[in-house]
């Protein structure tokens, strides 16, 4: 009975152990261009010295879900392990023409439309095993649309903690009121993923966020 009891014991101090070690699945989406993988690469680039993906005007760059693994954020004294996911730009249909714009030959405007709409259903798998979500949206832009109301629908059914950014805040129509007032029942942050404005904000959120699920 005693030796059964010591195992139980130690059962659960080793479990509590390695729960508590747990890496925070960090999941970045939103539309097209927002920004998602230029505010990971300055994330990881600050703390891993590498760059998690390539960044373009053409819309549907990321069009498959990459990872970061093992991603150390320290803030304000504190640490915390991070798997950080970014995914492609979701939006309601992806159309080859869209890519023809940027000159861009119609073979590989075809292949690219079929890849941006694989890794868009991917995406929306992934959200089964996130732990935190931050919603990037470009502050330019009107929050008021379907793409916006599919990503933020399928949170709330999954309740997955969610931040929202509203990115590109150094430029002169940035309407960060707008987002707010758009997603009243998130926290919402103004930053410049491109000149890393406000991400001492972002950060502070993050860890709360994730102090959740640790």
């Amino acid at each position: 009975m005693v030796m059964e009891s010591f195992k139980g014991f130690f059962k659960k101090v080793f479990s509590g152990v390695f729960k508590n070690k747990k890496d925070v699945k960090l999941g970045f989406y939103g539309p097209p261009n927002a920004g998602k993988t230029s505010l990971a690469n300055r994330i990881c680039k600050d703390f891993t010295g590498e760059e998690m993906g390539s960044v373009s005007k053409v819309p549907h760059e990321t069009r498959h879900v990459q990872f970061k693994e093992k991603v150390e954020i320290s803030y304000k004294g504190k640490t915390m392990m991070f798997k950080m996911i970014d995914t492609p730009g979701i939006t309601t249909r992806v159309d080859y023409e869209e890519f023809l714009k940027y000159k861009v030959k119609k073979g590989d405007a075809k292949a690219r439309a079929k890849e941006a709409t694989q890794g868009i259903i991917e995406s929306i798998k992934w959200l089964d095993d996130m732990d935190v979500v931050v919603v990037v949206l470009d502050s330019t832009e009107n929050p008021y649309n379907q793409v916006n109301i599919t990503i933020v629908g399928n949170l709330v059914a999954r309740k997955i903690p969610v931040l929202v950014l509203a990115n590109k805040s150094d430029l002169k129509k940035a309407d960060i009121k707008g987002i707010q007032e758009a997603f009243p029942e998130y926290p919402v942050i103004g930053i410049s993923a491109k000149y890393g404005k406000n991400l001492d904000e972002f950060y502070e959120h993050v860890f709360k966020l994730a102090k959740r699920v640790k």
